[in-house]
């Protein structure tokens, strides 16, 4: 059987020489090129399983072969050699279509981990026989056959065939983690793990021992090694869930791991190598939290060197049939069968659907609670003290409210129709002004928090997704506005 062959293009005699004998014995043939000229020479007459380039060379600039590369050889991946500290050349290279990437001086425990990863790749997308990558539309989890579903799949099967990092960002409910997942299973590293990590839920005070581990006897209650979820993901994806809700020392310690690709244990003196693909994901406006201080600017470009947005439900309401018939096969009791009626499906499809897909379901999951015969109708949605029908233009996007105040209601807890009582919060008439804002507002987000839990019987992580904010701001809130859960 012939050996994958690995072209080294680099000007560095010194180099080229490390890199070859470090490839040679991992069982690779390899050639190489000392400028773009003699790299396209090569290109022209052999197929290889990786190039591997340098970002700076006497005829031209790595990044020209990685555009050439990336439009007429797709099977084949490219990676790119940066120096020190060139994160922008980086970000540059992956954007444009590199697989991955390698700072100097070039780590060999780094240099083996993308051979293999590369490897994997382009034994995957070379047709080698069951490894073949599956049918985006046959195996994807975001169900819909509307055109921006259809561009969504196309989007996520390109990104499952590199290593640059993913902002995945959208409402809640929208999907993401199917996304996520979607990008994992059809790329090389389906077979490793896929990690998915809530950043809004893990206390400040664990949250290095929890990415990165633990050696024993590092602090009190550590009695054996445990690994980190970096260590749990390695060799497969990392998923960032919430990323926006990372408080800013943890940031620093994460831009670090993901730059540098290792991680060091609490308690450990030395660092370990981990091989993993990150993928975040956010409701939030993270250009604004950056400009607001909350999120650093330096790990904002590292995680959204590829941004997939994915679309709320209310831009694809053709998608809802073919949604309710997949969630009712999941809902509808063991051996029994649920459908929709004609005007229930219309009722859906004017619908605005401020929580998405998973608004959707558990729509669809009470109604079949009252629905005679497996048949739901109008009536078992329950729809009308929901969000008003979008009928004309979509809703403009609001942004994000900041962290210090909530005074205005999301959707799910301000319906334009039909009206309700209004709320016991105080009511300043025209042309007057409160006599303390502070205490206004104050008696305002009060009102707003105390419906949101009383619309989920006091579950505070479901009312912190409703209001857009998380658990731990929320428990904060509450405490400074004295809200208690009613005695029973």
């Amino acid at each position: 059987m012939t050996a994958p062959r690995i072209l080294v293009v680099d000007d560095e005699a010194d180099l080229r020489e490390l890199l070859e004998i470090t490839l040679v014995k991992m069982g690779l043939d390899v050639d190489c090129a000392e400028s773009l000229t003699a790299a396209r020479a090569c290109l022209a007459q052999a197929e290889y399983a990786l190039v591997l380039t340098d970002m700076r060379l006497p005829d031209g600039v790595g990044i020209e072969l990685v555009r050439e590369v990336a439009t007429t050889c797709r099977n084949t991946p490219i990676a790119v050699i940066t120096a020190f500290g060139s994160a922008d050349n980086a970000v540059a290279a992956l954007k444009a279509g590199a697989f991955d990437y390698l700072s100097k001086p070039v780590g060999l425990d780094q240099l083996r981990l993308l051979v293999q990863s590369a490897l994997r790749m382009h034994k995957v997308e070379g047709g080698a026989g069951p490894s073949s990558t599956p049918s985006v539309e046959t195996r994807s989890r975001l169900t819909g056959q509307s055109p921006v579903m259809q561009d969504l799949r196309s989007q996520i099967a390109r990104l499952a065939r590199s290593m640059a990092p993913v902002a995945i960002t959208g409402e809640s409910g929208s999907g993401k983690e199917l996304a996520a997942r979607d990008i994992h299973a059809h790329s090389a590293r389906a077979d490793k793990p896929f990690i998915a990590v809530n950043c809004g839920a893990i206390p400040e005070a664990l949250m290095e021992a929890e990415f990165f581990g633990y050696r024993k006897g590092a602090f009190t209650g550590a009695s054996e090694d445990r690994d980190g979820f970096f260590q749990a993901a390695n060799g497969g994806t990392l998923m960032l869930d919430e990323v926006a809700d990372l408080p800013l020392q943890m940031q620093v310690k994460l831009l670090r791991a993901i730059q540098e690709r290792r991680v060091r244990k609490v308690g450990a003196t030395v660092e370990e190598p981990v091989d993993v693909r990150v993928i975040s994901a956010t409701h939030q406006n993270l250009a604004e939290c950056v400009e607001k201080g909350r999120f650093r600017q330096d790990l904002y470009y590292r995680l959204n060197v590829i941004e997939l947005r994915l679309p709320p439900l209310r831009e694809r309401l053709d998608d809802i049939g073919l949604l309710a018939d997949v969630l009712l096969e999941r809902l509808a009791p063991s051996g029994g069968k649920a459908v929709l009626s004609p005007e229930a499906l219309d009722a859906l499809k004017s619908y605005a659907f401020p929580g998405n897909v998973r608004e959707l379901e558990n729509i669809l999951e009470r109604a079949l609670a009252f629905a005679n015969d497996g048949v739901i109708e109008v009536a078992d949605l329950a729809l009308k003290s929901c969000p008003a029908p979008v009928e004309a233009a979509p809703a403009p996007v609001q942004k994000a409210a900041p962290e210090e105040s909530i005074l205005v209601p999301p959707p799910e807890l301000n319906p334009a129709a039909p009206p309700r009582p209004p709320a016991p919060a105080p009511v300043i008439p025209q042309g007057e002004l409160p006599h303390s804002l502070p205490d206004y507002l104050d008696d305002v987000e009060r009102e707003i928090i105390r419906r949101a839990l009383a619309k989920t019987h006091f579950n505070r992580t479901q009312a912190a997704e409703l209001l857009g904010i998380s658990f731990r701001q929320l428990r904060y809130r509450m405490q400074r506005l004295d809200i208690h859960e009613p005695d029973t």
